[in-house]
């Protein structure tokens, strides 16, 4: 391994990393397949013994989580000081926490939504996969071009 950002390799975190990454964050990315398209929605998320854990409302999100189809979810990170970013994807099944113990348990996750509005739905996503990587944020200079900061053709 090189001091170059550009050269440093990109590492493959372990599951129990993975783990870690997703705790040290709230907010990840949900992928769904929705009808006949992909679609993808913020989320406010919590790790819970093996899971994530996540409160939604009534809508396309929930729908389409709760079909056949299974689910991804990606969260990120940077370190400021380091320049060390991490990126993590949870495959699996989403299920409806519906048993009225695991609903009170819920409760107690401190899942607390960023948007307003009634959320009082939890969904738990059971990994069938776990990946991350991580690696070092390379300088601009490193991928600048002369190029990207010229004018370009209209795409009319």
């Amino acid at each position: 391994m090189t001091n170059n950002p550009a050269n440093a390799p990109t590492e493959e975190l372990p599951v129990h990393e993975c783990w870690a990454m997703l705790r040290g964050v709230s907010v990840g990315r949900l992928a769904i397949w929705v009808t006949d398209h992909p679609d993808i929605f913020p989320i406010n998320y919590t790790v819970d013994h093996g899971s994530l854990v996540f409160r939604t409302g009534q809508g396309t999100k929930l729908a389409a989580a709760l079909g056949e189809t299974p689910v991804a979810m990606e969260a990120d990170g940077v370190d400021a000081i380091s320049g060390v970013a991490w990126s993590v994807v949870v495959k699996g099944n989403a299920a409806l926490i519906d048993s009225t113990e695991d609903v009170l348990d819920s409760f107690s996750l401190m899942l607390f939504p960023w948007q307003a509005g009634r959320k009082d739905t939890f969904v738990r996503i059971t990994p069938t996969l776990i990946t991350g990587r991580k690696f070092k944020v390379a300088a601009p200079a490193q991928w600048w071009s002369s190029q990207a900061g010229s004018p370009h053709a209209s795409p009319e």
